[in-house]
Parts: C-alpha cells; sequence; structure tokens
C-alpha cells in the first residue's frame, strides 16, 4: 500500500510543477506570438524555433537540459516549458493574425496605435484558439511533469516509476490516476474561464471592445 500522505505530497508537487511551468510558457508564448505578428522578419524564426523544440522527443528536452541546469525543480519548469510553448505561441499567433481585416482597418481609421489594435481588436478575436493552445499546453505540461521525475523534480511522476521498477501495479495507479485527474481539471477549469472571457465578464459586456 502507498501512504495518504505520501501520495498528497506528490500531488501538491505536481501541481506545482504544472502551474509553474504553464505560467512561465504563458508569460513567453504570449509575447512571442505578439512578437512575430508585429516583425515579420522574426516571425519565421520564432515559429520555427517553437516548431523545433516541439519535434524533439520529450524524453531528449529532458535529457538536454540536465547538462545545461543539471537536476532538480526549476531544471525541470524549464523542460516542461520548453515541450509546452509551441501550442501557446501558434495558437495565439494565428488567432492573432486571422483578426477579421475590415476592423482593423477601421480601428486604424479610428487612430488607435498598433498596440490598441491587438489589444481591442486581435486579442478578443484570438480567445478561442489562444485558449486550446493553453489548454492542450497544460495538459502536455502535466504529462512531461510526470517524466521530469527522473531529473528529481518530485510529483506523481516518482510513483510511477517506483512503480514500474517494482513491478507494483498500486504504486504506479496512485501516481497515474491522480495525474489524470489533474489533466481532467485542467482542462475544465481553462474551458470555464475561457467561456467567462468570452462573455465579456471580466472586460465588461455589452459595451464593445472600446467601452
Amino acid at each position: 500500500m502507498v501512504a495518504l500522505e505520501a501520495v498528497l505530497t506528490a500531488t501538491v508537487q505536481q501541481v506545482v510543477l504544472v502551474y509553474a511551468s504553464l505560467a512561465v510558457s504563458i508569460l513567453v508564448g504570449i509575447p512571442l506570438a505578439v512578437l512575430a505578428l508585429h516583425n515579420r522578419s522574426l516571425e519565421k524564426i520564432i515559429i520555427t524555433f517553437a516548431n523545433l523544440v516541439q519535434a524533439i522527443p520529450t524524453f531528449a528536452v529532458v535529457a538536454i537540459v540536465v547538462p545545461l541546469m543539471g537536476i532538480g525543480f526549476w531544471p525541470a519548469i524549464f523542460a516542461i516549458m520548453l515541450r509546452a510553448l509551441l501550442p501557446i505561441v501558434k495558437n495565439t499567433w494565428t488567432g492573432l493574425s486571422s483578426a477579421d481585416p475590415a476592423s482593423i482597418d477601421a480601428a486604424t481609421g479610428l487612430g488607435l496605435t498598433w498596440w490598441q489594435t491587438t489589444r481591442f481588436i486581435r486579442f478578443p478575436h484570438a480567445y478561442p484558439p489562444m485558449f486550446a493552445g493553453i489548454k492542450f499546453a497544460a495538459v502536455l505540461a502535466n504529462s512531461v511533469a510526470i517524466l521530469t521525475a527522473i531529473i528529481g523534480s518530485g510529483g506523481l511522476g516518482t510513483l510511477v516509476f517506483e512503480g514500474l521498477a517494482g513491478i507494483n501495479i498500486t504504486t504506479m495507479l496512485a501516481g497515474a490516476l491522480p495525474a489524470i485527474l489533474i489533466a481532467i481539471f485542467l482542462d475544465v477549469s481553462f474551458t470555464r474561464l475561457e467561456h467567462r472571457l468570452i462573455a465579456g465578464r471580466w472586460f465588461g459586456s455589452g459595451g464593445g471592445p472600446f467601452s
């Protein structure tokens, strides 16, 4: 039997790993998408880099991080962030760049700056694909966080690998089942957040983007 305290500790570590790495991915990914939109010469570099990182197998990403940063929590955060970066960058960039050209022209005609147009016109249009990317990145981060247990990050991966090493189904399930529940919670919570944003509860409803 696996002690309940051990499962709870590993679950808390897993949640911290996932949310911390996801926060870093969002803080890095969304500005990169905006930069790619603003500077066409950097667009290919940013998208190509994100695609390249995504193409590298997860185990290889974790292995490359070790000689660069060592082992532990922060190297794991960096490895997870790299894997979660592409869906955020690509989906945000896709949403921002596919805004209605007529709305963009109207905003420009009203005298809005590039940033104001991006904030009030492009970003509201980009919410659905952007949140789709964030939800996928969150689930991906949860999966990669299992693997980073091999470099000392802690989390539910420690139970999964311990169960694999000892061929102990109970221990493996003690790590796998909470990870599945976390993945479901991430998907549901970000879906609810997306609906609240699109409904305008946080940005004012009924007044339009310029209210």
